[in-house]
């Protein structure tokens, strides 16, 4: 009851029954029950666990609503989108919501963020941004949903929160499947709850009318309340059931170890200890690194094979790709020099990149690299097109040509196999020739990538105007070079 003795529109998370509380056993038919009985030595990946169970709760309602340590809005990389859940948010929370979230400078899809609840019952909320889905890039749809659920809960640990209450983070403006995405919300949480169990009292799923029947018909593979319901529900979990942390698993970047690196398959297991003897030192598990002070006195002299330099630059990269991944690059995130957009007239994905974004002196460029790789890893895996704006940049933009090499001979080949075309938007003409020299001296291979575009008119033709988020300065400086014609093109509100 508030002061006035009307009832209270918000809900304690206390109050509400645990998805253990609300089951009724199902009687199983004759046939199931022989079923079960014949099948009760094979558990599934995610048996019955009711301690586990009895922190969930399934709750049809208003995630605004709940009395809890936080809850979770979706939104844009702008955070202004305007969803019926962040609407409901932004309503009840109040006027000061919005102030706070012009001080986070956006957050990155996959990301979340922190904000003091204001005026709702709950402490906090914590923001994040679902991916847009388009089938041709699934894969990469699903890790970034992996990692909105997975940071939200991180963040929850960190901050000691009791309980936490999810909004179906990926929206219908978003046309992310809704079954698709429920599995991978319930798996995540289930998988982060059997590691870090201890850290969170209630996990609360807050679904609309529409939503309910997908959850009550999904809960029960991730999260079975007898071994009944383990059993009954182990032939409809779907092919791909995540890693230990419920994150999607990509075949194709799985290292395979077979029992007998480097032996035939077919190898008769007669021959004995002299044929497995054989083949050490020479299969690749037992060459893999060799003598690294040879093999670089080797390249020096230019003696090692193009297949050994592969090998090693392939390490090199991995090794760089694991430290973006564990570093802490929210200061270069937050320059926003570098973000995915839509798709070209080929349906390549576009990456943008702001020149006048990138302070040279004020940042330390090696985790720029490491920024590039960790945005860049999964998009490269296909073919794609970088938008550069050279737009009203000055001398401390500028990327001298060492940082460039440097981050040519650092990435993957599939960045250089799967760049297709390079746009530079609002060239100078010293850009021009420095450009001309660094392609055709330094590195030859991307000179035949890269188009120089005089106006955003002439970069339409190549990439529609709905598929590019521009900031707005590059649409007053075209404006005022070109004629107004694009004066009347909204900005991204992300920029």
């Amino acid at each position: 009851m508030d002061p006035l003795g009307a009832p209270s529109q918000f809900v304690d998370v206390d109050s509400l029954p645990s998805w253990t509380d609300i089951y009724e056993a199902k009687q199983l038919n004759s046939h199931q029950n022989s079923a079960g009985r014949a099948q009760v030595n094979v558990r599934s990946p995610f048996p019955y666990r009711r301690d586990i169970n009895a922190k969930i709760i399934l709750w049809k309602g208003d995630v605004a609503l709940l009395n809890c340590t936080a809850v979770v809005n979706t939104s844009n990389e702008s955070l202004t989108d305007k969803n019926p859940v962040s609407e409901s948010v932004f309503m009840h929370a109040g006027p000061d919501l919005r102030d706070e979230l012009q001080k986070l400078k956006g957050c990155r899809t996959g990301e979340a963020k922190l904000t003091k609840g204001f005026n709702l019952a709950a402490r906090f909320i914590i923001h994040t941004v679902g991916p847009k889905y388009k089938s041709r890039y699934r894969t990469a749809a699903e890790s970034s949903l992996y990692s909105c659920y997975r940071n939200v809960l991180q963040l929850a640990k960190e901050q000691a929160m009791c309980s936490v209450g999810f909004c179906v983070i990926n929206s219908m403006k978003r046309c992310y499947p809704l079954e698709d995405a429920t599995h991978i919300a319930l798996r995540t949480v289930r998988r982060f709850l059997e590691i870090h169990g201890e850290t969170l009292e209630k996990v609360v799923f807050a679904v609309s009318e529409l939503e309910e029947a997908t959850y009550q018909k999904l809960m029960p593979l991730y999260f079975p309340r007898s071994l009944e319901e383990e059993i009954q529900s182990l032939p409809y979990l779907p092919a791909d059931i995540g890693n230990a942390e419920g994150e999607p698993v990509v075949p194709e970047r799985q290292i395979r170890i077979t029992e007998k690196p480097g032996v035939p398959d077919d190898a008769s297991d007669e021959e004995g200890l002299e044929a497995d003897l054989s083949f050490i030192g020479s299969h690749a598990f037992a060459r893999m690194e060799g003598d690294v002070d040879k093999q670089r006195r080797l390249i020096l002299q230019g003696q090692l094979s193009e297949a050994a330099l592969q090998k090693q630059h392939q390490r090199n990269y991995n090794r760089w790709l694991c430290q973006a991944r564990a570093e802490d690059l929210s200061d270069i995130a937050s320059l926003k020099a570098l973000y995915q957009t839509g798709v070209d007239n080929c349906g390549r994905t576009v990456m943008v990149v702001v020149g006048r974004n990138i302070p040279i002196t004020l940042i330390d460029m090696e985790k720029a690299i490491l920024y590039f790789i960790h945005v860049m890893d999964h998009i490269a895996v296909k073919e794609y097109v970088l938008v550069y704006f050279h737009t009203l940049t000055n001398d401390y933009n500028q990327l001298d040509s060492n940082f460039l090499k440097k981050l040519y001979d650092i990435v993957d080949i599939k960045y250089k196999r799967n760049l297709k075309a390079l746009y530079f938007v609002h060239p100078s003409f010293r850009s021009k020739v420095s450009a001309w020299f660094f392609t055709t001296f330094t590195i030859s291979g991307l000179k035949d990538k890269i188009h120089y575009v005089e106006s955003l008119q002439q970069l339409f033709t190549a990439i529609p105007p709905e598929q590019i988020d521009l900031p707005p300065f590059v649409l007053e400086y075209d404006a005022r070079e070109n004629g107004p014609y694009y004066s009347s093109y909204p900005p991204s509100p992300d920029l």
